[in-house]
C-alpha cells in the first residue's frame, strides 16, 4: 500500500511527468499549510479591524448628525419669534414633560443560581399626575451618582458569553484523566470556565460565518443549512488553543473524556451532536441525549465525564508524536469539530459551536476566543 505523499508523487509523475519524492511532496503540502493558516488569521484580524473602525465611523457621524439638527431646530425656533418673545425668559424656559411609561426588567446577578432568567417584563402605566417636588439637596455631603437604570433589553450575558436567547453554556472541557499512587491527575486538553461577565465587559467579536463554511460538512445538518434556518443568535466560533504539553498516557490506565454543563429558560429535553471533521467532511458524530433539572429557579442540563471516541484518543496521540508544533498546526488546520444542541421534541437549534484548534505555546495552558457568527 502506498501512503498519502507517495500516492501524490505518483499522481504528478502521471500528469506532468515530473518525479518528485515523497519527503518533497510532504514539505510542499506543509508550507502550503503554514501559508493558508497565516491567510486565514491576517483575514479574521482584517475583519475585525474593520468592523472596529466602521462602527467608530458611525457613531462619529451619528453624533455630528444629532447635534446639526439641535442647533438648525434652535435658528429655527429663533427665526420664528418676535423680539418681545425673544427678551421674554418665560417663553424661553424648557417645560418639565410628563414622565414617560416605564418598564421594569430586574436584571439578573451573575453567578447566582436563586433567580430564573425567565423573568418576562411588565409595563408601568403612566403617570395621571404631576411629579411631586423634588426637596432640596443636603448641603454638606458628597451626591451619589445616579443609579443604573431598571430597564434592561437582554441578560448582562447574552451578547458577552455563549448564549442563545434560550440556552447559556456554561461549562466545557475534554481532559485525560490517571491514577498515580492512588492520587488522581488531571489533565485539561481544553477548557472553557465558568464565567461572570458584567455591563462594564465588551461584546463579542463577529465573523463572517462564510469564512469557515469550507472547514465543515456541506451535507445535510452542516454548518451552513443550520446557520440558514436559524435563529443567528445561536451561533458561535470558539478558537482553541490546546494543551498538549506534559506526558499523555496511553492504555487502558487513562481515562479520556469531555464534560459540558448548560443553562436554559425551559423544562426540555435536548439533544447534543458533536461532529468531527476532517478536511470538509464529517468523519465520526456523537449524539447525545440529556433532561433537564430544575435548580434554584434554572433548567440545567449537564454531560459529565462522557467517554471521547476512539478516533478522538487516537488523533490526541498522533498528534502528540509528531515532533514540531508547526507540524501539528499545519494538521489542526483541517480538523475542526461542530457540536449542535437543539431541543429533541422540536429539532429547534439552541445553540451551535463551531470549534477551531491550534497548539497553545502558552506556560499557562488551553485558552480559548470566542466570537459570534454573523452573516453581514
Amino acid at each position: 500500500m502506498y501512503g498519502r505523499n507517495e500516492l501524490i508523487a505518483r499522481y504528478i509523475k502521471l500528469r506532468t511527468g515530473k518525479t518528485r519524492t515523497r519527503k518533497q511532496v510532504s514539505s510542499h503540502i506543509q508550507v502550503l499549510a503554514r501559508k493558508r493558516v497565516r491567510e486565514y488569521q491576517a483575514s479574521i484580524k482584517v475583519s475585525s479591524h474593520l468592523q472596529v473602525l466602521a462602527k467608530r465611523k458611525s457613531r462619529e457621524f451619528q453624533s455630528k448628525l444629532k447635534d446639526q439638527v439641535s442647533k438648525d431646530k434652535a435658528l429655527q425656533t429663533v427665526a420664528n419669534l418676535s423680539s418681545a418673545q425673544i427678551v421674554s425668559a418665560s417663553v424661553m424656559k424648557p417645560q418639565t414633560p410628563f414622565p414617560p411609561p416605564v418598564r421594569y426588567w430586574p436584571s439578573p446577578v451573575p453567578g447566582q443560581p436563586g433567580h430564573s432568567q425567565d423573568i418576562k417584563p411588565f409595563a408601568q402605566p403612566p403617570y395621571t399626575t404631576l411629579p411631586a417636588p423634588v426637596p432640596p439637596p443636603i448641603t454638606g455631603y458628597e451626591t451619589l451618582p445616579p443609579p443604573r437604570p431598571t430597564a434592561i433589553a437582554a441578560p448582562v450575558w447574552q451578547d458577552r458569553t455563549i448564549a442563545s436567547a434560550k440556552l447559556r453554556l456554561l461549562e466545557y472541557s475534554a481532559f485525560m484523566e490517571t491514577q498515580k499512587d492512588r492520587e488522581t491527575y488531571k489533565h485539561l486538553f481544553v477548557h472553557i470556565g465558568p464565567s461572570n461577565p458584567g455591563y462594564s465587559d465588551p461584546v463579542l467579536e463577529s465573523i463572517d460565518v462564510r469564512q469557515i463554511y469550507d472547514k465543515f460538512s456541506e451535507k445535510k445538518g452542516g454548518l451552513k443549512e443550520l446557520y440558514e434556518k436559524g435563529p443567528h443568535n445561536a451561533f458561535f466560533l470558539v478558537k482553541f488553543w490546546a494543551d498538549l504539553s506534559g506526558d499523555i498516557e496511553e492504555g487502558p490506565g487513562a481515562f479520556y473524556g469531555v464534560s459540558s454543563q448548560y443553562s436554559g429558560t425551559e423544562n426540555i429535553t435536548i439533544s447534543v451532536s458533536t461532529k468531527v471533521c476532517s478536511f470538509g467532511k464529517q468523519v465520526v458524530e456523537k449524539v447525545e441525549t440529556e433532561y433537564a433539572r430544575l435548580e434554584g429557579g434554572k433548567y440545567m442540563f449537564r454531560i459529565h465525564r462522557s467517554p471521547m471516541c476512539e478516533y478522538m484518543i487516537n488523533f490526541i496521540h498522533k498528534l502528540k508524536h509528531l515532533p514540531e508544533k508547526y507540524m501539528m498546526n499545519s494538521v489542526l488546520e483541517n480538523f475542526t469539530i461542530l457540536q449542535v444542541v437543539s431541543n429533541r421534541e422540536t429539532q429547534e437549534t439552541l445553540l451551535c459551536i463551531a470549534f477551531v484548534f491550534e497548539v497553545s505555546t502558552s506556560e499557562h495552558g488551553a485558552q480559548y476566543h470566542v466570537y459570534r457568527l454573523v452573516n453581514d
